[in-house]
């Protein structure tokens, strides 16, 4: 659970933790123990290096909810959007132009949430 929320964040474990019912509890139960504590937690590649090879499956495979979810994550493991940006396009030629088209539209409004998140709790923080 420490490297979900690690990746993750909070806010969002908190929500999948809140909707978790009986019928959807062993699948938390598989991915948390499964994808976060084994997977994400081996060394060999960094956090950073991770998200990289998510986003690109997730692009390929058309996964857009969970595209915007682990473009915060790309994020919070020290991505940058230049980065995110050469991804994407590398992408165009592997995975097709089409996706990384949806692929960008997905990235752009991450980014933009992201920034006006950022500057909402930079102007709260702010004396006066």
């Amino acid at each position: 659970m420490r490297v979900r929320r690690a990746v993750l964040g909070d806010e969002h474990v908190d929500r999948a933790v809140a909707r978790t019912t009986e019928f959807t509890a062993p699948f938390q139960d598989l991915i948390t123990r499964y994808a976060w504590g084994d997977v994400w937690s081996r060394p060999g590649l960094s956090k950073a290096e991770r998200s990289m090879i998510t986003l690109a499956v997730l692009v390929v495979l058309g996964q857009s909810d969970e595209l915007a979810m682990h473009l915060r994550a790309a994020l919070r493991n020290g991505l940058r959007p230049d980065q995110i940006s050469e991804i994407l396009l590398h992408l165009s030629v592997y995975a097709g132009v089409p996706a990384a088209n949806h692929a960008y539209k997905i990235a752009q409004a991450v980014l933009a949430e992201e920034d006006a998140r950022l500057a909402e709790d930079h102007a709260g923080s702010a004396p006066t």
